[in-house]
């Protein structure tokens, strides 16, 4: 019953291929692990969590580790992006942009200047 309501949160976590996944149900409690690539994607697990179980969910208890914490995200840029963009949906804040960009300057040679197929690294804050 208790997987079943949190059936896409372990749907997510295969999407995302989330490392050394496990899934046990004991005492009335989901208990799930794993090992995301980024924080970006932890962030998206904890999400699906609370869509599912509501802001403090107490039948499910999640330890979900980051591979690497030296960055937020990566993002393969896409037909349309621009840098503001990105970082409105990376952050909540288009102005934010600055941010991406000063830690790409190794791909980016102007902000205003980007294409796709790009991999962008999206810097922890």
């Amino acid at each position: 019953m208790i997987k079943a309501k949190y059936q896409s949160v372990l749907d997510l976590g295969q999407e995302l291929n989330i490392q050394g996944g496990d899934v046990k149900e004991e005492n009335g409690k989901l208990h799930i692990t794993g090992t995301a690539s980024n924080a970006y994607e932890k962030n998206q697990i904890w999400d699906a969590i609370k869509a599912a179980g509501g802001e403090n969910p107490a039948d499910i208890v999640a330890d979900i580790q980051v591979a690497d914490t030296s960055y937020y995200a990566k993002h393969t840029v896409k037909s349309g992006d621009s840098l503001s963009k990105i970082a409105k949906h990376y952050y909540g804040d288009p102005m934010k942009y600055t941010a991406i960009f000063e830690a790409n300057t190794n791909v980016l040679k102007s902000p205003d200047v980007i294409h796709p197929d790009q991999e962008l690294v999206i810097p922890n804050l």
